[in-house]
């Protein structure tokens, strides 16, 4: 079974004083957006990488370099892949942020922030 299973995110709001804060339910751990390209794009199809490189208009170098994790999706990028699979921009770029926040969230200890405050 793939890992893509449908754990999509799912707003909800509470008030803290002035303050209304957003809540959305992350994916745990979520694939790099080259993994789903891969997966769900590219296997399905039977497209070779360089076949696909040369359909997007870009090198083999870079599209390989997405598809192993090395690269992220650019907003140029995913104009590309959404022209070239019917899908939308924001859905690459969104799961572009969602795997770098996981993997930013999984340093948050190493982080040296204080908490601001109203006085």
């Amino acid at each position: 079974m793939s890992r893509f299973g449908s754990n999509a995110a799912m707003p909800r709001s509470s008030t803290t004083g002035t303050i209304t804060e957003v809540f959305i339910m992350r994916m745990h751990n979520p694939p790099h957006p080259g993994e789903v390209l891969r997966e769900l794009c590219l296997e399905p199809l039977g497209i070779s990488v360089t076949d696909a490189a040369q359909a997007l208009g870009t090198s083999r170098k870079t599209l390989s370099s997405i598809l192993n994790g090395k690269a992220g999706i650019s907003p140029e990028m995913a104009l590309r892949l959404s022209i070239a699979f019917n899908t939308t921009p924001e859905s690459w770029l969104a799961q572009q942020s969602q795997y770098e926040l996981w993997q930013a969230e999984q340093h948050r200890g190493e982080l040296r922030v204080k908490r601001l405050v109203a006085a």
